[in-house]
This record gives C-alpha cells, sequence and structure tokens, in this order.
C-alpha cells in the first residue's frame, strides 16, 4: 500500500470511529430490555469481522509460505496472526459483557462461543510458536494458520447447525434505519483501522527482519570479532 492509501486509512479510522460511536449511542434507537447494553454490537460485530479477515489473511499467506518459502509471506501471515489475537479478544471481552446484559450469564459454553475461543487460542499458539519456537516455527506457526482458517466456517455457521443461544445470521441483513448507518459506519472504520495496524506492522517487522540480515553480514564478515 503506498502512502496515499496509509492517508486514507487512516482518515477513515480517526473519523469513522468517533461518527460510529456517535451514531451508535445517541442516533441508533434503543431495544427493549437490553437498552444501552445493546450498543456494544455495533463493535462486537465489525470486530467478529476483523477477527475473521485477519484469520483468512493469516492462513492464505501461510499456504503461500508453505508452498514458496517466501519471507515476505511469511511476515504477512504473522502480522495478520497477531491482529487476530487483538480482535478476538474484543470479540471475547465485548461478547461477555453482552452475554451478561442478554442472558445473565458471562459465558457459556454453546458452539459459537466454543469455536469462538477455540479459533482465539489457535491464534495465541500460532504467537507463541512464531515468538518462542525457534528455528522450524515458520512452517509449524503456517499449519496452524491454515488450521485456524478452516475453524471460521465453522463459527459462523454454527448458529444454524446447533441451538444456540447466539441470534440467527439475519440479524445484521434485517437492520434498518439509523442502526443499518451506525453499523456499517463502525464496519468501514474498523476496516480502516484493521487496514493500518497491517501496515504498520509489517513495516516494522520487515524493518526488522532488514536489521537482522545487516547484523548477520556484519558478523560474517567479522566487523565484531
Amino acid at each position: 500500500m503506498n502512502k496515499t492509501g496509509v492517508l486514507i486509512a487512516a482518515a477513515l479510522a480517526a473519523i469513522g470511529l468517533p461518527a460510529a460511536l456517535w451514531l451508535a449511542f445517541y442516533r441508533a434507537p434503543l431495544l427493549d430490555q437490553l437498552y444501552f447494553n445493546q450498543k456494544i454490537f455495533y463493535f462486537h460485530v465489525p470486530s467478529a469481522f476483523m477477527l475473521f479477515v485477519a484469520v483468512f489473511v493469516c492462513g492464505i499467506y501461510s499456504l503461500r509460505y508453505l508452498r514458496k518459502r517466501n519471507p515476505d509471506h511469511d511476515e504477512v501471515a504473522s502480522a495478520a496472526a497477531e491482529l487476530a489475537v487483538l480482535f478476538g479478544a474484543i470479540v471475547l471481552i465485548t461478547g461477555s459483557i453482552w452475554g451478561k446484559a442478554a442472558w445473565n450469564m458471562w459465558w457459556d459454553w454453546e458452539a459459537r462461543l466454543t469455536t469462538a475461543l477455540l479459533l482465539w487460542m489457535i491464534m495465541v499458539a500460532y504467537v507463541l510458536v512464531r515468538k518462542y519456537g525457534g528455528p522450524g516455527s515458520e512452517r509449524l506457526g503456517a499449519g496452524l494458520g491454515v488450521f485456524a482458517m478452516l475453524d471460521v466456517p465453522l463459527i459462523y455457521l454454527s448458529v444454524h447447525i446447533w441451538r444456540t443461544v447466539h441470534p440467527k445470521t439475519s440479524v445484521v441483513p434485517g437492520l434498518q434505519g439509523t442502526m443499518r448507518i451506525a453499523f456499517w459506519v463502525a464496519v468501514t472504520a474498523f476496516v480502516a483501522l484493521f487496514v493500518l495496524l497491517m501496515k504498520v506492522r509489517l513495516a516494522i517487522g520487515r524493518g526488522r527482519r532488514q536489521l537482522d540480515d545487516v547484523r548477520e553480514a556484519a558478523l560474517d564478515a567479522g566487523l565484531f570479532e
């Protein structure tokens, strides 16, 4: 992504997040019984979207790394995995808050919650493997990335396959009026934030790799002897 794309993503995130907050809390109507607790929906679901996107990016680039052993593919997969852990944590925390308000329980071991927790744990394992796994951790991490990607369709379809406390996937298409506007503004802002964080993380990762290459070249040349 060029500099213009980064500036656009930064502007969308900077404008979209406050706009989403204002629309969600001041314009979108309250639902009976849940009242203000329902407002967390406008940030819980977009976070879940970004979790799925991050996992798919990680899985696809993990496959590409296993095929070509290109370190750039591995770098993209690693960056996406870290963002998956971040957005997954937001999903689980906001979901627990919603669950307490809607169902009077912080957690229930139903299908969607369990599969979502499993996905997050896989991505945490990916990050830990890449950080502490040593030589060969690239291939092991790539395997975890591919495996995590297979869990996403299961999470999405779980409300149709099993009986769960979660609503069906028809909720988002059924939004009307300012609720629909607030939701999609929030999604746009989260997409922009995701793109911006990916760009920053990739720049840091590639800079670190270049520094390691320079250090290894210096050691090979005997400059530190």
